[in-house]
């Protein structure tokens, strides 16, 4: 198959507007991507979906990404990076570190609560024992910056006598990451159970307190 006679003709339009095609068409396909294998996981996407609901085509979408394992993992990749470039927008070093880490782990509450697909995304390659995830090393190199942001934190909180020797940074990272996470993997079975509406504004602020002030009393002295 000729996939530059096939990408040629589906960008098409006047010289100008085809000078950011390629990404405009990626940034498409990865979208529709996103919901359907968070919707669907690994096994249950179809391509075929996919490419009914693109712009584009099926064609196209294997030219860009070879084939189905390929546009899973950039699909993951796409997800991973859209979280940690916000986190190193944060500025977490100019603020103290309890604020930084106060910061930390409100935006990483606020965040994944407001993307539920990134949740499904995560849960999905956890049933497939990440096994995407260990073919990429974009997201490995991706995490590091979140860790090392974290370790400083941890550093300057420790260097003013406020925080607790012998914190991991990696371990504080899974603690945030676990108490966010909860509230929204596991929202419709604790909702059900519970009888209680995890997703008003007034139970939502509770528990991201409550998330912010144990990971305080976790790493203070």
């Amino acid at each position: 198959m000729n996939y530059q006679r096939v990408a040629k003709r589906d960008r098409g339009g006047p010289r100008s507007s085809r000078v950011n095609a390629p990404e405009k068409t990626k940034r498409n396909i990865l979208d529709v991507a996103t919901a359907e294998f968070a919707a669907k996981g690994f096994s249950g996407a179809r391509v075929d979906e996919i490419a009914a609901r693109t712009k584009t085509s099926k064609r196209m979408i294997y030219y860009y990404f070879t084939d189905k394992d390929g546009l899973y993992l950039a699909v993951l990749e796409d997800a991973y990076s859209k979280i940690r470039k916000i986190e190193g927008s944060l500025d977490l070093d100019h603020l103290s570190p309890e604020a930084a880490l106060r910061a930390l782990v409100k935006f990483t509450f606020d965040y994944e609560n407001e993307n539920l697909d990134f949740i499904r995304l995560v849960m999905n390659e956890n049933i497939h024992n990440g096994e995407f995830l260990r073919r990429s090393k974009t997201i490995r190199t991706l995490n590091v910056p979140a860790i090392d942001a974290v370790r400083r934190i941890l550093e300057r909180g420790r260097a003013k006598g406020d925080f607790r020797d012998n914190i991991d940074p990696v371990d504080l990272h899974m603690s945030i990451s676990a108490l966010c996470f909860f509230n929204v993997a596991n929202r419709a079975t604790f909702s059900t159970i519970f009888n209680v509406d995890m997703t008003s504004p007034k139970a939502l602020q509770t528990r991201r307190d409550n998330v912010v002030e144990m990971i305080l009393r976790y790493v203070t002295r």
